[in-house]
């Protein structure tokens, strides 16, 4: 049994049908694109911006997003062409499996299982954190033992479990309250940005990229891999800066690949999948672009606060109780990436159990709501004691490496399937292939250097701990170890089967018709009979 094994596109489509395990299609382009926003749009905006402009940019920090825009854009025309030909639930691993074989397939579905995991838990202590604080500053304080870095976080808690009930109540139920809440996030968004236009100052943009600057460099196990191997000295400002800040920011748009998870659930996935992938790309990097230039405008760069830059900017003009609204966006906008997250993470393994690589019975669909009520409780329950018992910042850049090793995987899964299946029909396509998908590749290889050496230890032990479970269970469960599909598989060989019995049957009829003027009428052939229908054959 190879481990190298791939799963045909044909076969994963047809997974889709089986009444078990298929998903509602009930998506569209317009609710896809305010997925991904949700997703990429959080707390982020408000404060990562100051942070990177105040110590590593200056005003050219809009240089920085657009790099960093362009750089996640050619992974994610890669996740576009792999969703509109292989419309799964899954993104990369399905996109993996189909591409380069078991093995891999294995590693990112284990590798995304981390990532999206963790980021729920994750951003729900963030979610706590500024909840605690915007109702903090309406006059109502909490206990500190409750809320983030208390001793059970129960804000972060009580929000997983409300989530993950509204999960399981049903996907569409779940992006109807995701497309409010993010319209709430953009509002206020726009509102900061209008708001804060008129008391933007030419001045400050002056000088753009600051001249260069040694930065005082971390050691030990909290140093960038790069950094240590090469021995470097990381500088900040200058066009150093700019590429620095980009790799920074590039962060801030993680989040468009989960709109990936969902194409099983979309109702024109071919076309919808894409345009919700670039479309939420591309308004993030306006809104980015916008909050930079109207942040800088406000304040010099080198006065920013880089805890609350936005908020204090607003204070320093005289306009304190902007503080409340920015405070409120940022609880709306950290909201709706749990949500996302977690849909991504319960989709991610839905596919590797319905491919028998976990348990298949994680897999089953709930008749009514159509959702994967059992993945999505134990991921419920377990996100939810992960951010209210670990203490916040432990976890945050293993977010980060497993993001960009399946962007790398992603990248390169496009040129493989492109020369293993070229006459795979593809909605959407990646121009200057290979050129673009190699690009990227390196791209996010680069950033995943520049990951401190303690990530990449604890990446490398989950990464171990998943080999061992794959070779221990999942190779030997596999549905395509064992040659098993699932019910729709078989009735499609059914159905396809039939359906040429009946094209030759009726072939035969029509070239004795044809003979018959010329033959006897003993050698016509006889009517069909009771046994005998000219229906063709139904599906059992």
């Amino acid at each position: 049994m190879s481990i190298f094994r791939t799963k045909s596109v044909e076969q994963s489509l047809r997974d889709t049908e089986d009444p078990e395990h298929q998903l509602k299609k009930s998506l569209s382009w317009v609710e896809l694109t305010m997925f991904g926003i949700g997703v990429v749009i959080g707390a982020g905006i408000f404060t990562m911006t100051g942070r990177v402009a105040h110590s590593m940019s200056g005003p050219s920090i809009i240089i920085s997003f657009i790099i960093a825009a362009i750089a996640c854009g050619l992974a994610a025309m890669c996740y576009a062409e792999f969703a509109s030909t292989v419309p799964v639930a899954g993104s990369a691993y399905t996109f993996s499996y189909a591409s380069m074989g078991e093995i891999f397939a294995w590693i990112i579905g284990w590798d995304l299982f981390l990532e999206l995991f963790l980021a729920s838990s994750v951003v729900a202590q963030g979610w706590s954190a500024y909840l605690a604080v915007f109702l903090s500053q309406l006059g109502i304080d909490l206990p500190p033992q409750i809320v983030s870095g208390g001793r059970f976080d129960l804000l972060a808690f009580g929000l997983i479990m409300v989530l993950g009930m509204l999960l399981i109540g049903g996907i569409k139920e779940s992006v109807r309250v995701n497309t409010v809440l993010v319209a709430i996030k953009l509002f206020i968004v726009m509102f900061v940005i209008v708001a804060g236009i008129g008391y933007v100052k030419a001045s400050n943009f002056t000088p753009f990229i600051p001249d260069k600057q040694p930065v005082e460099s971390s050691g030990g196990l909290t140093q960038p891999l790069l950094q240590w191997f090469t021995g470097s000295q990381q500088t900040a400002f200058g066009v150093s800066g700019i590429v620095a800040g980009a790799a920074l920011v590039f962060f801030a748009y993680i989040g468009f690949d989960v709109v990936a998870t969902t194409a099983e659930e979309a109702k024109n996935p071919k076309r919808d999948v894409p345009m919700g992938i670039l479309g939420s790309l591309v308004v993030c990097t306006i809104l980015y672009i916008a909050i930079s230039l109207v942040l800088i405008g406000m304040v010099p760069y080198n006065q920013l606060d880089p805890s609350a830059s936005l908020a204090k900017a607003f204070t320093t003009v005289g306009k304190p109780w902007m503080a409340i609204i920015i405070s409120a966006g940022a609880v709306a906008g950290l909201t709706t990436v749990v949500l996302t997250m977690m849909i991504g993470a319960t989709r991610v393994i839905f596919a590797m159990s319905r491919d028998g690589l976990l348990p298949e019975g994680l897999s089953h669909v709930h008749p009514k709501t159509r959702t994967p009520y059992r993945i999505t409780l134990i991921i419920m329950l377990a996100d939810g004691l992960l951010a209210a018992l670990v203490p916040p910042g432990i976890l945050d850049e293993m977010v980060n490496i497993g993001t960009l090793l399946a962007f790398v995987m992603v990248s390169i899964g496009i040129i493989v399937l492109r020369r293993k299946r070229p006459d795979l029909p593809r909605a959407f396509r990646v121009p200057w292939v290979p050129v673009i998908p190699i690009i990227s590749a390196i791209i996010c290889l680069y950033l995943m250097l520049n990951l401190s050496i303690e990530t990449w230890m604890r990446f490398l032990i989950w990464m171990v701990i998943g080999i061992v479970v794959y070779f221990t269970y999942s190779k030997n469960h596999s549905r395509l170890a064992h040659g098993s599909e699932l019910t729709a598989d078989i009735n499609a060989e059914i159905t396809n089967v039939m359906d040429h019995q009946y094209d030759t049957r009726r072939k035969a009829r029509r070239a004795a018709a044809q003979s018959g003027a010329t033959a006897s009428p003993e050698a016509a052939e006889p009517e069909p009979t009771a046994t005998e229908s000219t229906d063709p054959p139904k599906e059992s």
